[in-house]
C-alpha cells in the first residue's frame, strides 16, 4: 500500500462486535491497543494493564475479523524485562488470538527486541513519538520534538525488522520526512496529513468518550447522546408501561 500510495486506515478495538463491524466497514487494520486500559478499563494510563487481559481481547477481536490486520500491544513492561520474555509473551499473543503481529513502544533502545521478534517469525509494528508507556518518564502527553531522537528510533526500528511504524505526537513536517525517508509505512496519530496512515481510538472516532479529545481526534458520530436518548427512552417506557407492548409479549 505504501509503494502504490494508498493510505492505510487503522482502528482499534477491543470486543468481537466492534471488531467485525470495523473490518466489514473495510479497515484495513485492526490495533487491539493497550488503550484498553482507559477506554475500556476506565484506567488514568496504559501502565496497569495485563498480559493475560490483552491476550483476552485479542482473542476476542482476532475472532471477529476475517479480512483485516490483526496487531497486538505488548503492555508494559513486557518490552522492558529481556528480550527471551518478550518473544514468550508475543508468542502467547500469537499462539492464543487469530492475530498476525505485534506492536511495541520503542525505537532505538527496543532494536533488540524487535530484531529478536522478527527473529522468532514474529512480525512487529514499532512505535516511536509520544510512548504512553513512558508517560511519567515524558512528563506527560506532549508533542515529541526532538528530532534526531526521533529520526534515529525509526531508523532503528526499520533496521531491525519491523514491517511498520507508529508515530505519535510528532510535528507533521518531521513525520513527514521520516515518512519519506523510510521503506515502511508509518502510521500517524498526531503526526500530520503526510503518514502512510492514521490511527484512532474507536471510542474517540465515535463520540463515546466524553473527556476532553486531544487535537488529533476528529468524532464521526456522537454515539453518547444516541445511547443516553436511547437508553433514557427505554427507562421512561419501562416506568409508564408504555414497554413492553403486546407485540413484545408470547401468547
Amino acid at each position: 500500500m505504501k509503494g502504490q500510495g494508498r493510505k492505510i486506515a487503522v482502528l482499534t478495538a477491543y470486543d468481537y462486535p466492534t471488531a467485525r463491524l470495523l473490518d466489514e466497514a473495510g479497515v484495513d487494520v485492526i490495533l487491539v491497543g493497550d488503550s484498553l486500559s482507559m477506554v475500556v478499563q476506565g484506567r488514568e494510563t496504559t501502565l496497569p494493564v495485563t498480559l493475560e487481559e490483552m491476550v483476552y481481547h485479542a482473542e476476542i477481536v482476532g475472532r471477529a475479523v476475517q479480512r483485516a490486520l490483526v496487531v497486538v500491544d505488548l503492555p508494559f513492561p513486557t518490552a522492558y524485562v529481556g528480550v527471551h520474555k518478550a518473544v514468550e509473551a508475543a508468542a502467547r499473543i500469537l499462539k492464543a488470538a487469530r492475530c498476525q503481529a505485534v506492536k511495541l513502544e520503542g525505537g532505538a533502545e527496543q532494536a533488540e527486541v524487535i530484531a529478536a521478534l522478527v527473529s522468532a517469525g514474529i512480525p512487529v509494528m514499532g512505535h516511536v513519538g509520544l510512548r504512553p508507556q513512558n508517560v511519567h518518564q515524558m512528563g506527560g502527553y506532549k508533542v515529541q520534538r526532538d528530532e534526531q531522537r526521533l529520526k534515529q528510533d525509526a531508523r532503528c526500528a526499520e533496521q531491525a525488522g519491523a514491517f511498520g511504524l507508529v508515530l505519535e505526537c510528532v510535528p507533521a513536517p518531521l513525520a513527514a520526512e521520516i515518512t519519506q525517508t523510510l521503506g515502511i509505512p508509518t502510521i500517524g496519530i498526531g503526526a500530520g496529513p503526510e503518514c502512510d496512515g492514521q490511527v484512532l481510538v474507536i471510542h474517540d472516532l465515535l463520540g463515546v468518550t466524553q473527556d476532553p479529545m486531544p487535537r488529533f481526534v476528529k468524532k464521526y458520530a456522537n454515539l453518547h447522546e444516541v445511547v443516553s436518548q436511547a437508553v433514557r427512552q427505554y427507562c421512561d417506557e419501562v416506568r409508564t408501561g408504555v414497554f413492553p407492548a403486546s407485540q413484545h409479549a408470547f401468547k
